[in-house]
């Protein structure tokens, strides 16, 4: 979509000017004029009183599908250390590869790396595409988003996969609009169809209730983001030989951003990277009734969860919610206390180590997935648990 000014109709009121959030709108020799800064959000379409700006709509243009080739990954980093989400991201480029027997590529920015990016290599990257450069030391969004979009137009990638993290979801979709292309976004898998080679992206849709299956035909790259925790992390192979391609910024860095200090956010709620969870359901009954799910938490090291149900009812927080709605997690201990067991919960909790359900129903789905079931009320079963626990030395 562009924007398009009819100027005969323009009468320069400045209306357009005054409203734009972006400041992308401008006078230049007496004419308004659109700058660099749009988004295309449309806003000054709908307040202009002159109906002088109006959606001018470009033509789909066919591109040579063949010209794009390889399955890419986005490499993500922290700290100036891969991030474990990077080797999850791997994994899900070789599934892809069994079957489309394309190169797997990591696409890394950052400064230092190129002996850490190696490590990649070792577990099955053919090969990394990185740029070091200072200007990756802190993450911002146009900056990621302008350098992916870059090598993708050089390059013309196949896929291009990258993690539903924080980071992925703030510019990954910046990069696709770049490239014009679509973006199936949080996917609980990914698969190829043999018969016409296009990506499978699975999501979760209609609150959860129903799993779409979205392909991308005549745009290139296809591109996915894909939830933590749903792929396990990438092992060495023997025998293993890739490339590390060094690569440069060669476009304007227009950095709007700067960055003026850093604050420490205490007591995130980061389900994902937890080994213990302890979840509460409906029930619980009330939120109140969480306070022993907390306690229980603290004891073992852990972190709480819950299911939809008990954040719908508002007992807590959505950071909590573990499901398709929620996080997709994989710790080695899951303790599920009066959750029943919906297919939406199993979806983002059933692939942990080692699961505990604790519910006075025999019947409840839980028991279905659990390694350890125990009937019985959960009020009257975890104050046991936590006493146990303190007698042995818990915190």
């Amino acid at each position: 979509m562009k924007i398009k000014i009819y100027y005969e109709r323009c009468n320069l009121c400045k209306e357009c000017i005054n409203k734009c959030p972006f400041g992308a709108i401008e006078i230049k020799e007496n004419r308004i004029v659109i700058n660099d800064n749009c988004t295309l959000c449309g806003l000054c379409i709908k307040i202009c009183p002159q109906k002088a700006i109006e959606k001018e709509k470009e033509e789909i243009k066919e591109i040579d599908l063949s010209e794009y080739k390889g399955i890419w990954f986005f490499v993500e980093t922290k700290n100036g250390e891969i991030a474990s989400v990077s080797y999850e991201m791997l994994t899900a480029s070789k599934k892809l590869k069994k079957k489309l027997n394309e190169e797997i590529c990591g696409i890394c920015f950052g400064k230092n790396l190129k002996d850490k990016v190696n490590g990649l290599i070792k577990r099955g990257a053919n090969k990394i595409y990185l740029i070091e450069d200072d200007i990756f030391c802190e993450f911002k969004e146009e900056i990621y988003a302008k350098s992916l979009a870059y090598l993708i137009e050089k390059y013309k990638p196949n896929i291009v996969l990258a993690a539903a993290t924080m980071l992925g979801r703030s510019f990954i979709p910046s990069v696709a609009v770049k490239v014009k292309t679509g973006l199936t976004a949080d996917c609980t898998d990914i698969d190829i169809d043999e018969k016409a080679g296009l990506l499978i992206q699975t999501r979760p849709t209609f609150g959860g209730n129903l799993m779409a299956k979205i392909i991308c035909e005549r745009h290139r790259p296809q591109m996915a983001t894909i939830r933590p925790k749903i792929f396990d992390p990438a092992n060495e192979e023997e025998n293993i030989n890739g490339e590390i391609i060094e690569e440069k910024i060669n476009f304007k860095i227009d950095d709007k951003i700067n960055i003026c200090g850093k604050e420490k956010i205490e007591n995130i709620v980061d389900l994902q990277e937890a080994e213990i969870i302890v979840s509460g359901g409906r029930g619980l009954k009330e939120g109140k009734n969480f306070e022993i799910i907390q306690e229980l938490a603290n004891l073992l090291g852990g972190a709480v969860g819950a299911s939809r149900a008990a954040v719908d009812s508002g007992w807590i927080e959505y950071p909590h919610q573990v499901g398709q709605t929620g996080k997709t997690v994989k710790p080695k201990i899951y303790i599920a206390c009066g959750i029943s067991g919906a297919i939406q919960h199993l979806a983002g909790m059933q692939t942990s180590d080692y699961i505990i359900a604790i519910n006075k129903d025999p019947d409840a789905p839980i028991f279905k997935v659990a390694n350890l079931g125990v009937v019985g009320d959960l009020f009257e079963v975890l104050p046991i648990l936590i006493k146990k626990i303190k007698e042995q030395g818990g915190k």
